[in-house]
């Protein structure tokens, strides 16, 4: 029997760039005009090139850095000792990884241990691009084959700001939104121009009460869809309840209401809300806890900080093992983290929730096609890897602006006081 050596690693490449972010507003803060991101680019010895997308911020970056002359000579298909490899030649970034005041806190408490599994991520998905492009298999079948067609995403609804406060920032055409009547002419366009079929609405910025009017102005207007909402965190145990009391029957779920996983226990224990998290649960270490309680009965997943694809597919056996739903968490994001969500979600049957999507706020991309959302959906590609082409010229006008700037890290609080010097992130209110 003849067999064919697997493919190895020959060279990495690690792109930091900067891109543009609308003035979408949050319980930190606002977002900056630009947010880093970091591309990621694996080629093997026959010249097959994979890519993969992460968080841009100085910790990824300088984990990212480390890991990738290390990975050259290592054969592709070892994937499932990656993450062990990468904490072997990670620096320690441990001490700035301990703070949650600052945009990581918006996807739980922020260690090291998350930091590489978010840098290990792109390297992973990067690979199974590059392994797929060389058997001309796409990223799902490597997966064990796509369940769907086509892979369904929610609105993203923000309270915002119509532009940035500083000057050369990046403007666009939506206007304000900071009422009810400004988030459902937002949720109207999304319907108009995606035909997405669920909403999600970050909250978390106004008083609770004004938030329960833009819900129920939204299920007014929008009477038979899903509706989520999303405060970050922001509320006590008793706001949360009030709250969740007031919109009871008018939200698929609520996600992340207060601080924890015992408080997100108590609001469960005391409501019949479906409560949601991309923020107590964020690794398999936090599972236990969470699930013995009843804390929480849909984990969003990201294959960014779960530490990839293969990753998620084993969240997602947990879950159905524990009869926890399953939706996918995002934040600001370019075209190839799309597509490896995409990918992802379409091998998973559980996944009965629409995903989280950011794509649509983003102007700018690094893959020369752009997905495009068709009645809320993105198609699930059949090509080779991803199914996507990185845009050489593209990627490097983005790394450029990088390196012209003074942005490393993603700061909500940094750009909320350019309005506001004085304001500070507000403790678990009680309203």
């Amino acid at each position: 029997m003849t067999t064919t050596a697997a493919p190895r690693i020959a060279r990495t490449r690690v792109t930091p760039i900067l891109i543009g972010d609308p003035p979408l507003l949050n319980s930190q803060g606002v977002h900056q005009p630009y947010t880093p991101r970091l591309i990621v680019e694996v080629q093997t010895e026959d010249g097959v090139t994979g890519v993969g997308e992460t968080y841009g911020d100085t910790d990824y970056l300088t984990i990212a850095e480390a890991l990738a002359p290390a990975l050259v000579g290592r054969p592709l298909l070892d994937l499932n000792d990656l993450t062990g490899f990468a904490a072997e030649h990670s620096p320690d970034v441990s001490g700035r990884a301990r703070t949650e005041v600052n945009a990581g806190g918006l996807r739980g408490s922020r260690t090291t241990n998350k930091l590489l599994a978010s840098v290990v991520s792109a390297f992973e998905v990067a690979s199974l691009d590059a392994l797929g492009r060389t058997l001309g298999l796409p990223v799902h079948a490597l997966l064990g084959g796509k369940v769907r067609d086509r892979v369904e995403y929610s609105a993203y609804l923000f309270y915002r700001w119509a532009e940035h406060p500083v000057a050369d920032a990046p403007s666009d055409d939506w206007g304000a939104a900071l009422d009810p009547a400004g988030v459902v002419a937002q949720a109207q366009r999304f319907a108009d121009r995606y035909g997405f079929g669920s909403f999600k609405l970050k909250g978390g910025v106004f008083p609770p009460l004004e938030e329960i009017d833009a819900i129920r102005a939204l299920r007014a207007a929008f009477p038979d869809r899903p509706l989520r909402l999303d405060p970050n965190a922001a509320w006590s145990v008793d706001t949360s309840v009030h709250v969740a009391e007031q919109l009871d029957g008018a939200l698929e779920y609520l996600e992340d209401p207060t601080p924890g996983t015992p408080g997100m226990a108590e609001v469960h224990r005391r409501t019949s809300m479906t409560l949601a998290t991309n923020m107590c649960v964020t690794s398999f270490a936090e599972i236990p806890e969470a699930f013995a309680s009843n804390a929480v009965q849909v984990v969003l997943s990201d294959h960014h900080f779960w530490g990839g694809l293969h990753a998620t597919r084993e969240l997602a056996a947990v879950c159905r093992t524990f009869g926890v739903g399953l939706s996918m968490h995002s934040n600001t994001h370019l075209g190839v983290s799309l597509a490896a969500m995409t990918q992802v979600a379409a091998t998973v049957p559980e996944l009965a929730y629409a995903c989280d999507t950011h794509r649509p706020w983003q102007t700018e991309d690094v893959i020369t096609e752009p997905q495009e959302f068709v009645d809320g959906c993105v198609e699930v590609s059949d090509l080779p890897g991803l199914g996507v082409e990185l845009d050489g010229d593209q990627l490097a006008r983005l790394h450029e602006r990088w390196l012209t700037s003074d942005v490393r890290d993603r700061d909500d609080v940094a750009a909320m006081r350019q309005v506001h010097p004085e304001w500070t992130m507000p403790p678990a209110a009680h309203w």
